[in-house]
């Protein structure tokens, strides 16, 4: 018997009550360890669904959750409170995958535009009157780069399956990467459609012509950006010769294993060429996306190699980060009074945002005339179409003498700057009803243009596969096979361009806003919309209607 039984203030108790209390006592300091044990092997949970593993807020939440990051909270909470509007109506679930935490207030700020796209967007598709289903978003954090992706792909997975999510398709991801790869593969493999709005990968794509779904390395996968060689095509066909002169062009790749990287330079390879050789290759190597490592001692090599050859005119294969490091160690060679352009795919998107006064004045340079314009391939830019239909009014009115007809007008141009000027309204409409999304969307970076056109292209689906019954939702399978037919008449009217959709679930011939970042001649320099670029080298057919071969 414990000591403690024989203790004065059991005296006069009876035997039989000390040993029930004993047990008693006993009992409670059992279930105290078996609690503060289980306890302690519970997660940590940072929200409702949402799991806390290192230093990371990793799960799915559509309950306003910032995972976090304030700069994404207002539109995290216009999210939800869109959703609980919607709540008792006939709905299903749509997931925003991609990584919603950073120490980097640039990544932060690209964040929350991603996010306004995808609010506005949910907007814009559950505001048609007896358009059914409406769509309930969620946000998905699958850590940085991707890394916990699997965790929030079963959770994913699970929610597809549940009566009471209905999951019906995933958008986000915003960077091509082996990462994203396997989480879009095992999505699709379980029959969760997929909208990539922002990856640009050719990794990451169908093959178009394959003998159904069955072959599609992605069943169930739409995109709607070209692929790196598709943009390298428009950007090769923009440029016409200065880009395709030999001993005028050099390419600058990263090594480091990144599909987005990798990709970009396959493209430019493909680039047909003529002339005289122009120099070789230059390949440096980086330690990761956001990380700059040596690459400012690499790039002051290859900018003197550069300087002594002929080459004008850069085709860089690497990240916005590296990008900018590239450019202004360009800038401050002794190359006499040289002007060089470089030339890089969608992910330099990024690159006005982490500019300062000072890098503006090092691409200046002293002379008065800029030392180094960055041009790229841009998903969209919300000048293109206003700017392209003046100039090509301009030629109409130079050619005849009167107005053209509604049916004579580019369909390719009018179409698309229609539905930008939907968005603009819807902004308009949302800032006055008082909803807070952070800041005012910038639509300038592109993001929340083409995060919105994947929010409409999936409630065009979601609207297209809906049966009679209301309370009947499309079926997965429904949804991913649908993605082929949004085309001819079914196309889809996009910020970014007309989105008709292959049998591979690409984009056909979808436009790229050629941007250029021009330091000028004073103060901070300015994002330039310059023309458009398409990758078959000709504006998409009337109506969208795909050919079944390139003519």
């Amino acid at each position: 018997m414990p000591s403690w039984l024989s203790r004065p203030r059991w005296t006069g108790m009876p035997r039989w009550r000390q040993i029930l209390y004993a047990l008693l006592g006993l009992t409670v300091l059992a279930a105290a360890v078996v609690y503060g044990r289980s306890a302690a092997q519970r997660p940590d949970t940072c929200a409702d669904g949402v799991e806390r593993i290192d230093d990371e807020c990793i799960g799915v939440s559509g309950e306003g959750y910032d995972f976090g990051t304030r700069e994404i909270r207002a539109v995290a909470q216009a999210i939800k409170k869109e959703n609980d509007r919607i709540a008792q109506q006939p709905h299903v679930t749509v997931a925003m995958m991609l990584p919603l935490q950073s120490d980097q207030p640039t990544l932060r700020r690209q964040m929350r535009s991603d996010l306004q796209g995808a609010y506005l967007g949910q907007r814009q598709a559950n505001a048609g009157e007896g358009e059914l289903p409406r769509i309930r978003l969620v946000l998905a954090n699958p850590g940085r780069n991707y890394g916990r992706q699997n965790e929030v792909v079963d959770t994913l997975i699970g929610m597809a399956g549940s009566s009471k999510d209905r999951l019906r398709a995933v958008t986000g991801f915003n960077l091509s990467l082996d990462a994203t790869e396997k989480a879009v593969e095992r999505l699709t493999k379980h029959g969760i459609p997929v909208l990539a709005s922002r990856i640009s990968g050719d990794r990451i794509a169908n093959e178009d012509g394959t003998d159904g779904a069955a072959k599609q390395r992605f069943p169930g996968l739409a995109r709607i950006i070209p692929t790196n060689n598709g943009a390298a095509k428009a950007l090769a066909d923009f440029n016409g010769e200065r880009g395709r002169q030999d001993a005028r062009t050099v390419m600058v790749f990263d090594t480091r294993q990144d599909a987005y990287d990798e990709s970009l330079a396959d493209a430019f390879r493909g680039i047909e060429e003529a002339g005289p050789a122009g120099p070789a290759a230059m390949p440096f190597e980086s330690p990761g996306i956001y990380e700059a490592g040596s690459t400012g001692n690499q790039f002051t090599q290859i900018a003197n190699n550069i300087c002594d050859s002929p080459a004008d005119t850069v085709y860089f294969a690497g990240r916005t980060l590296h990008l900018r490091i590239f450019a202004l160690k360009l800038a401050q060679q002794p190359c006499g009074d040289r002007h060089y352009t470089i030339i890089s795919g969608s992910d330099a998107a990024s690159l006005r945002q982490g500019m300062s006064a000072k890098d503006w004045a090092q691409l200046r340079g002293t002379g008065g005339e800029p030392k180094v314009t960055v041009q790229y391939a841009a998903p969209a830019h919300p000048a293109a179409w206003s700017t392209e239909l003046k100039a090509w009014r301009k030629r109409w009115d130079a050619s005849r003498d009167r107005e053209p007809t509604a049916d004579e007008l580019p369909q390719y141009l009018t179409e698309p700057k229609a539905a930008l000027d939907s968005l603009n309204k819807l902004i308009e409409a949302t800032l006055h009803e008082g909803t807070d999304l952070g800041s005012v969307p910038n639509l300038e970076d592109s993001r929340t243009m083409l995060v919105y056109d994947g929010l409409l292209t999936i409630g065009t689906a979601l609207h297209e596969v809906q049966g009679d019954d209301a309370e009947q939702v499309p079926g997965l399978k429904d949804v991913g096979t649908e993605w082929s037919k949004l085309q001819s008449r079914h196309r889809v009217k996009g910020t970014s361009g007309l989105i008709c959709l292959t049998s591979g679930g690409n984009p056909y011939d979808k436009p790229v806003a050629v941007v250029e970042l021009d330091p000028g001649r004073e103060g901070r320099g300015t994002l330039k919309f310059v023309g458009i670029g398409w990758p078959t080298g000709r504006e998409q057919p009337k109506n969208c209607v795909i050919p079944s071969r390139t003519p």
